[in-house]
């Protein structure tokens, strides 16, 4: 069985509280048993010209494609994504089977 990673490159609007953002986030994976997980973090290191302005990445791990469709799906999501679009000022979205090279010790 292959995972698939649901990946969310997120360039927020100014002034926008990221904070309850990834509250709402955290609330919304949390309550879905097919997010098997969820992980986010900031940039870190690249340069301005690199970057583009991006400042956050999420990333969900689901078991398989069915699962990311029940999740995209989901009612509660439904609700979630329409205030979360309103955030961003760009985002990059990307669905993808994951090949794992070397798995985590």
């Amino acid at each position: 069985m292959v995972e698939v990673k649901h990946l969310v490159v997120a360039k927020f609007k100014e002034g926008v509280a990221v904070e309850e953002t990834l509250q709402g986030m955290t609330q919304l994976v949390s309550t879905m048993d097919m997010v098997k997980s969820f992980e986010w973090g900031t940039e870190m290191l690249g340069e301005e010209m690199l970057r583009q302005g991006f400042t956050h990445v999420f990333i969900m791990t689901f078991n398989n494609g069915e699962d990311l469709a029940s999740y995209l799906n989901h009612p509660s999501h439904i609700d979630f994504i329409g205030p979360f679009q309103a955030t961003l000022e760009n985002a990059l979205v990307f669905d993808f089977p994951s090949v794992v090279i070397k798995p985590p010790a």
